[in-house]
């Protein structure tokens, strides 16, 4: 059994534990803030770019196409783009991501394909290492800015770009976190490379029988060979700023659990405390009294 010293000690200890979580609790709220303001804006934007992709891509079909809609033709050689946070304490959000790039890498290779592993972030990349330490294509460091911007993910955009027009991979997936609240934070894992051709509807254009023509100036290829690379930037970049929102919100809610769990470890340790303090005291009134009737 624990003595007085040694209770007392652990209770001050959980104590100044409490006080770090409840801070980054804190913390991790304000951030949220910023954080989820930045992904919802940017939503508005590549919904528009999708709608305007869904236009012009219906109307170019063939050799026609440029290469990031039309793809090299081929389908084995496949590149999983997982972005983690590079930052931890934030619950189970880096470990449900890797999970489900896991199982997207599993599917692909029970089917024959060659996969290989392009990781964003510091905290996916152990769990992936254990499993497929000689398929990880490159690892991309995040944390040398305080919060990655649009120049970090046109520099990951612009390695992917150069690696597919040198041929070494034919598809691209992007494996990231969907911000939805502080308490869920869905796993996506959704092509990217080549640029899948986007409904019409997804971009809220017009419904069929009352299409709109327009006349693009110059022609369709030549938009297209310069909105795709964008849109691929766009892709990251709002995969980044989800990733963002995502880890304010699963640290919030994890540093909330576990001030609430010293509370509660502190109060059974004070009572653990209180009942092992009165039974000394009772001992000790107990051998007074035998000492005194003894005389």
């Amino acid at each position: 059994m624990a003595s007085l010293k040694e209770l007392k000690g652990r209770i001050n200890s959980v104590k100044s534990t409490q006080k770090i979580t409840k801070a980054k609790q804190m913390v991790a709220a304000a951030k949220l803030r910023r954080a989820q303001a930045a992904a919802e804006a940017a939503r508005p934007y590549a919904t528009r770019l999708a709608g305007v992709m869904a236009s012009l891509a219906g109307k170019v079909t063939g050799d026609g196409a440029p290469l990031l809609l039309r793809g090299t033709g081929a389908d084995q050689r496949h590149l999983l783009v997982v972005v983690n946070t590079d930052k931890g304490l934030c619950g189970g959000l880096n470990s449900n991501i890797v999970k489900a790039a896991k199982q997207k890498a599993q599917a692909l290779l029970s089917q024959g394909k060659d996969v290989q592993f392009y990781l964003v972030g510091r905290k996916g990349r152990a769990p992936i290492r254990r499993d497929y330490a000689e398929r990880i294509e490159k690892w991309f460091d995040t944390s040398a800015v305080r919060t990655p911007g649009f120049a970090e993910a046109e520099e990951i955009a612009d390695d992917l770009l150069a690696r597919f027009e040198q041929g070494q991979f034919d598809v691209a997936h992007l494996v990231f976190p969907v911000f939805q609240s502080a308490l869920a934070q869905d796993p996506t894992v959704e092509q990217l490379i080549p640029v899948p051709p986007p409904s019409d509807t997804a971009g809220g254009g017009a419904p069929d029988g009352d299409v709109a023509v327009v006349e693009y100036e110059p022609g369709e290829e030549e938009i297209l060979a310069d909105l795709l690379p964008r849109f691929v930037r766009t892709r990251i970049f709002g995969a980044l700023l989800e990733r963002e929102a995502s880890e304010q919100g699963a640290s919030m809610t994890a540093m909330d659990n576990a001030t609430r769990n010293a509370g509660d470890l502190i109060n059974r340790l004070t009572i653990q405390y209180n009942r092992s303090r009165q039974a000394a005291i009772t001992t000790e009134l107990i051998e007074i009294i035998a000492g005194a009737e003894a005389l």
